[in-house]
């Protein structure tokens, strides 16, 4: 695993994240914003605590465990990610309730434009100030943008103790099924 320095990791700060994405994704799987490894490396969920790679494994959406420098070949099996919040910080409470907001008005334009089957945003407390949602709960919500079905994930940030990578496992196989149909 490549080593950064404290100073690597704050000139980080200002690097964008580019999407994986295309038209027409099964799921479209969204963080809350790019950790100071993301925006160090390019490549999401870099961290080496966060589950998010190996929670994709488990609930079956990959047939192996993949490394965050394979994340365009998640298009392979038609899913994608993207962010609400372009914004790198070491951690998510360092953004603003604006941000949100003007990422959930982006976020729902880029799902308007290619069109994902799923939107699955991962963590409710993300989804909620994004979405002005404050009674959303992880499942399959409500809402749609356009004829994209939006799903709300635990958080796999190893921060996030309530959710197992077994229990989120089982969340995320939940949202695979649904997916298939």
């Amino acid at each position: 695993m490549t080593r950064f320095t404290a100073q690597e990791l704050e000139a980080a700060r200002d690097r964008l994240v580019p999407d994986v994405i295309a038209a027409g994704l099964r799921v479209l799987f969204c963080g809350i914003n790019p950790g100071l490894m993301t925006a160090a490396t390019g490549h999401h969920f870099a961290r080496p605590g966060n589950r998010f790679w190996p929670v994709l494994h488990l609930s079956g959406f990959t047939p192996r465990l993949m490394k965050p420098a394979e994340q365009v070949e998640l298009l392979s099996y038609g899913l994608g990610i993207t962010n609400v919040v372009p914004r790198a910080t070491a951690r998510a409470d360092e953004l603003s309730a604006e941000e949100y907001r003007a990422g959930g008005r982006v976020l729902a334009a880029k799902v308007a434009q290619v069109r994902p089957r799923w939107l699955a945003v991962v963590g409710v407390t993300a989804y909620r100030a994004a979405f002005n949602d404050g009674k959303a709960q992880v499942g399959p919500q409500e809402r749609t943008i356009g004829d994209t079905r939006v799903w709300v994930l635990p958080n796999p940030s190893g921060l996030n103790a309530h959710w197992t990578a077994g229990t989120m496992a089982e969340e995320f196989a939940r949202l695979r099924v649904a997916a298939e149909t």
